[in-house]
This record gives structure tokens, sequence and C-alpha cells, in this order.
């Protein structure tokens, strides 16, 4: 008897409100962002108040965190202090055509809902993006970044986030204005209270490496491969026993790269915002990213995947270095998703109503003992392993993955006498050598779309590696004599071009192509 009264007296308060002239439809729209990957689209939201008995209708495609929105923007509009209509309130999300994800659009909702429903006094021109939480207060969203540079590339002029997105927004040059809580966005909306917009951020100052080179004692035939790769952004295998120096001389390598250019950081920056890393006082990278996960990793977390697809650490390294310390360790399946991103230099993640493309442009450094016990090829300890168990054990890393790393040195242990050297190269000096030769590989493919000489095309072998006659014996009796597929044959040029660039030789010399011969250790 009690529930029936209830209901009809709900359904009697509904058709008197109907009845009222306060009570018209009224429309508003607000501007907000959907993500995909790194696919971004602008998206309108549409919010209608009309009469009728109390609803709450999201349309256009929402996920399951789009639809708990709902909860989310009633809770806070009230524990703001504002009225949640006690009306029909239903949103749209156009275009409706694509899945929205996400908790990115709270803002725009609840705004859109205050706009309608008369609480808010003025239209709402700039693009929105936060999460609310049920007390009121403003959170940051993952992927602010691409979402913004996006709206700047559709002439959108300023954004209102949470203070923590302000400064990736800002990053992208627009003004970005972070508030706290959704009272604050609505008093700084109608005037009452002006936040300033937020200052563009500096980048962080680049980190101490962890390693020089001159912390590292002989191997000057891995030192000089480490180089190359630093160069030309050439993937590079590092093979030894135990304890000869192969973790160090791969964590040297970020002291040799120079620092990323403008658009190179914002590009690497936009996805560490995607995958929820950016850090809110430097969300721009000030150095090329470092990625190292454990031999332990899924094939989801160095590729990435997902549902919604977030990116892996293949991605995570762009523009940077993915090491994969005893790479003979991970599971042969986990390494073989490698390829696609080594060749392609992207990776595409597809899962069933979405896929993502994540760039992943990295150098891969690897290592990895000669055989299972580590003493294979060691003058100084005697190896007993049966010669199946180290086939068995180079076999975890495949072939066609071996096809794809251009360079592959061997790092011996290290004699007493070359440990008490004091006089070794610092990273600083081999650091200056790298930079000018990448200024030569970017002014001779400047409008190809390519910057480093592991990027060129078969096209640009042709055109930029030509060799002379004896040079050109050289590489044939090397193909009859290694087997060389059409992919190494073409990769031992491009070692050779970045050897030449380093000497700052203009055309490929007969020692050039040597060296790559002996670093491609076949």
């Amino acid at each position: 008897m009690c529930a029936r009264r209830t209901r009809g007296h709900a359904i009697a308060i509904a058709i008197a409100a109907a009845d009222r002239p306060e009570t018209a439809r009224s429309v508003a729209r607000v501007t907000a962002c959907a993500l995909w990957g790194l696919e971004t689209a602008l998206v309108t939201v549409e919010v209608d108040v009309a009469n009728g008995l109390p609803a709450f209708v999201v349309v256009g495609l929402p996920d399951a965190a789009v639809q708990e929105a709902r909860e989310r923007v009633r809770a806070a509009i009230r524990n703001s202090g504002y009225e949640f209509p006690l009306r029909r309130v239903t949103v749209n999300l156009a275009p409706a055509e694509r899945r929205k994800e996400g908790t990115g659009f709270d803002l725009a909702i609840a705004l859109g809902i205050l706009r309608a429903s008369g609480q808010l006094a003025v239209d709402v021109a700039a693009l929105c993006l936060g999460e609310l939480a049920l007390d009121g207060a403003l959170r940051p969203v993952r992927g602010a970044m691409p979402r913004v540079r996006h709206a700047v590339a559709r002439g959108v002029s300023e954004i209102l986030v949470a203070r923590a997105n302000a400064g990736e927004g800002a990053a992208c040059g627009i003004a970005a204005f972070g508030f706290v809580s959704l009272r604050e966005t609505v008093d700084h909306l109608e005037g009452r209270v002006r936040v300033a917009s937020a200052e563009v951020p500096t980048r962080a100052p680049e980190p101490t490496p962890a390693v020089d080179l001159c912390d590292i004692a002989g191997q000057e035939t891995p030192k000089r491969a480490l180089e190359i790769a630093a160069a030309g952004g050439h993937n590079l295998l590092l093979v030894g026993p135990p304890g000869t120096g192969k973790t160090m001389l791969a964590r040297a390598l970020p002291s040799l790269l120079p620092p990323l250019d403008d658009d190179e950081a914002i590009a690497a920056s936009a996805i560490h915002s995607v995958a929820g890393l950016a850090d809110p006082d430097h969300p721009v990278l000030a150095a090329p990213p470092f990625r190292a996960p454990h031999h332990t990793a899924s094939h989801l977390a160095l590729v990435g995947g997902g549902s919604p697809p977030r990116p892996g650490e293949v991605s995570l390294a762009h523009f940077g270095v993915l090491f994969l310390d005893e790479v003979a360790e991970f599971s042969p399946s986990v390494l073989d998703t490698l390829r696609e991103p080594l060749e392609e230099r992207a990776i595409t993640i597809s899962r069933a109503g979405t896929a993502a493309t994540y760039p992943a442009r990295f150098v891969l450094i690897a290592a990895m003992n000669p055989c299972p016990c580590g003493r294979f090829g060691d003058q100084a300890a005697e190896c007993r392993c049966l010669p199946d168990a180290i086939e068995r054990y180079r076999g975890r890393v495949s072939g066609p993955l071996l096809d794809r790393i251009d360079l592959r040195a061997h790092v011996p242990r290290v004699p007493y006498e070359r440990l008490r050297e004091e006089r070794r190269e610092a990273s600083l000096a081999v650091r200056v050598r790298v930079h000018a030769a990448r200024e030569r590989m970017r002014d001779r493919l400047r409008g190809t779309g390519r910057r480093l000489n592991a990027d060129l095309t078969v096209a640009e072998v042709r055109r930029f590696c030509r060799v002379d006659e004896d040079t050109d014996k050289l590489l044939a009796d090397a193909v009859r004599a290694r087997r060389l597929s059409v992919r190494g044959f073409h990769r031992v040029l491009r070692v050779a071009r970045t050897a030449a660039d380093l000497s700052f030789r203009d055309e490929i010399a007969t020692e050039d192509v040597a060296l790559a011969l002996l670093l491609r250790g076949e």
C-alpha cells in the first residue's frame, strides 16, 4: 500500500511539473573529446532537460564507464550546491556511430545539465575534459595531451580540465584552465572567480646518465657498435658471459643520445599521457625514454593490449630505447610479437569492435648469454652445456627476429690490465659525434619523412648507399658466403651508411662495409 502511494505521489509531482511554464524544454551543447588509442575526435555532448518522469539517460554508444557517469554527475551536482533537475534528462554523445570510452566526459555532461536547467548562466565554448568525484572534485584523465592537440588542430582556443591536466594542455599551445572542483569551474565561467590559464611547463632537466662509457673498461668493439646504434637508430644484440658488462653497455646508451626535439618530445609524451604516466609538473619528456621490462613480461605488457587497448613497452619507448636484458629468458612467443613494430615502426592492437595503432620507433638493445651456463667461448671458464642444450637456448630468439637486428657484438671477459686503464673515452665526446652524424642524416633525408639511416626505404638505400666496385665485390662475397637475406643485405648497407656519417664521409668506403659485416656477426 505504501509503495503504491509513493509511486502515485511521484507521478502526480511529475504531471504537476509538466504544467508549469518554467519547465519548458531546454537543450545545451558542450564540447568534449573521445580517445581510441592515439586517435581522437571531438564529441558534442548534447543535453536535453524535458518534462516527464524523472530519468537520466545517456545515449551515443557509451561504454560502461560513461554509463556510470550518471551516478557520478548526479552526486557531484548535488554535493556542489546545485540542484539536479527532477525531470527527464537525456544526454547524447554525437556523433553516435562510434563507441565512447573512459571517464573524460563527466565535466562536459555536468556543465551541460547545469546550462540546460538554467543554473549556469553562460554557454560553454571551451573543450571540457575531466572526471568528477562524488563530492564534486575534478580529477585528471588519461590522454589529455593527444585530445588537446586534436582540439587545437580543429580551432578550439581554450580548455577546461582538472588542475593536474592543465600543464599537458598548455604544452600544446592552448589557453588551459585547471580547476579542482565543479563549483570552481562554474564560478570561473560566470566570472565570480577568474582562474588564470596555466603556464607552458618547462621541460625537466635531463637526468644524469646511470652509466657513462668511461665507467666501462675495454670493450672497444661493443662500444663502437653502441655508437653506431645511437647514431643511426640501429638495433643491437650483445652476447657474452655473465659479468662482462652487457647491462652496463646498454644502460650507457641514453648518455649517447641527443635530446628530443620539440616534435619528438610531444609525440613521445602523448603516449605517456595515454598510459597515465605523465608528470603533472613536467608533462613533456626531457630525454629519450629508456624502457627495460622484466623477462617475465607478457605480450600485452610488451606490445600493448587490453580493453580498451593500452600502449605497451614498445610504444612507451617511442623515440627512445627498449632494453631486453637476458632476452633468451623471454617467452619465444612474446619475442616474436616484436617483429611488426621492428619492421613497421608501429603496432596495431585489434580487439572486438575496436582497434588502436600506436607508434613504436625505438632502438632495441638486447643482451644474452652464449649458452645456459654462460661460459661458452669464455677462456677463463669451462662450458659444460651439451650442444643440443646450447642450440635450444639460442633458438629461443627466432631467426626472423635476429634478422631484424642490425648489429651483434660479442662482449668478452676483460683482462686485468684493461681494468686498470684510466684513459677512457667519455660519453660526452661520443655524443658530440652522434649528434653531428644525425645532423648529416637529417640534411640528407629532409623532405622524406625519415630522420635516421635505420629507417631508409629500399629505394633510399639504392640512392644513398652506393658503393664502388671493390666494395661491391666485398658485399657480393659476403652475401654468398653468409647467405644473407635481402633484408640482411639492406641492413648491412644502412649500418655502413651510418659508419660513414660518423666518419664525416659523403661516400661509403670499403672499411665502412667491412665494419658493418663484422658487426652483423653472421
